[in-house]
């Protein structure tokens, strides 16, 4: 028995330290969709995160630079996110400056989550590998959770979702399957200098996720396609920035109309399927009117 005792308070000890040696995260954007995701599994993994967002601490904004190294102090690698979207004007500068600040800080690694067919997003991504950091770019599309916990939410439970995108479809990609991925980038050196493309399993329009979301919540939700000038003037009535309607039309033009197996390439496994995601989704009463 001593023996056994002993041998559990070295793996105790062992554990706790390696606990206490593991680097410090920075998730930019943890409490967002993939950021949240990303933060509670490293955590699951005893490794220490500090949430950069306007409310953290220390508080990380991306329009206040003067604060960007105490959020970065002590930080060996970053997670980084950009709101509202890496395509919008000055998004590219702003990633390579705090690239810059990040590697001075300390930081050898970093992971940039950027945008399946987004010519501007590309800048950003070029960016920060001028930084000399240890990068991983992880590029996704639209989001399943867009439906539940994004802007789409409140159009599902309207059960009308209006949008100026046509017959264009989309291999939607699941919030959970990216956050996977960006945590493997994160915790393993196989993944450095490397660009991830990630879909979900298959192609769907909009008038196919109207149909698996009726099918999952049991009510009639439809797609209504809008015209542009329709669109934008929703947007300004929701106080959104107008250039949400040339992204939809940017990357909806077909160029990301096919499966990519970045899941599969980096996991090992296949990618959520839409169906699975609306089926849970709707087990948690978030669609329940």
């Amino acid at each position: 028995m001593t023996t056994t005792r002993n041998t559990q308070n070295t793996q105790n000890t062992q554990n706790t330290q390696d606990t206490q040696d593991a680097p410090l995260t920075l998730v930019i954007g943890g409490n967002g969709k993939t950021g949240r995701r990303v933060a509670e599994k490293l955590r699951a993994q005893g490794r220490p995160v500090r949430v950069g967002s306007r409310t953290g601490e220390p508080a990380f904004d991306w329009h206040e630079p003067a604060g960007w190294g105490a959020a970065l102090e002590g930080v060996d690698r970053v997670y980084v996110t950009y709101y509202p979207d890496l395509a919008f004007p000055g998004a590219a500068e702003q990633v390579g400056a705090f690239a810059e600040a990040a590697v001075a800080a300390g930081a050898r690694r970093l992971v940039l989550l950027s945008g399946r067919g987004e010519e501007g997003a590309e800048r950003s991504e070029d960016n920060l590998k001028a930084s000399g950091a240890d990068w991983t770019v992880v590029r996704a599309g639209w989001f399943n959770q867009n439906f539940d916990e994004g802007f789409f939410l409140e159009p599902v439970l309207a059960g009308e979702i209006a949008l100026p995108t046509a017959d264009a479809v989309e291999p939607f990609v699941d919030a959970d399957d990216i956050a996977d991925v960006v945590v493997a980038a994160l915790t393993d050196d196989r993944h450095v200098g490397k660009t991830y493309e990630l879909s979900g399993p298959r192609l769907l329009s909009f008038s196919d996720v109207a149909a698996e979301l009726s099918k999952a919540t049991g009510r009639e939700i439809s797609y209504v396609p809008v015209s542009d000038a329709d669109y934008r003037a929703v947007l300004r009535t929701n106080d959104l920035p107008e250039d949400f309607a040339e992204l939809f039309t940017l990357i909806l033009d077909g160029r990301n109309a096919h499966v990519v197996h970045g899941v599969r390439e980096v996991l090992g496994r296949e990618p959520r399927d839409f169906a699975d995601f609306a089926r849970e989704a709707a087990a948690t009463g978030v669609w329940d009117v």
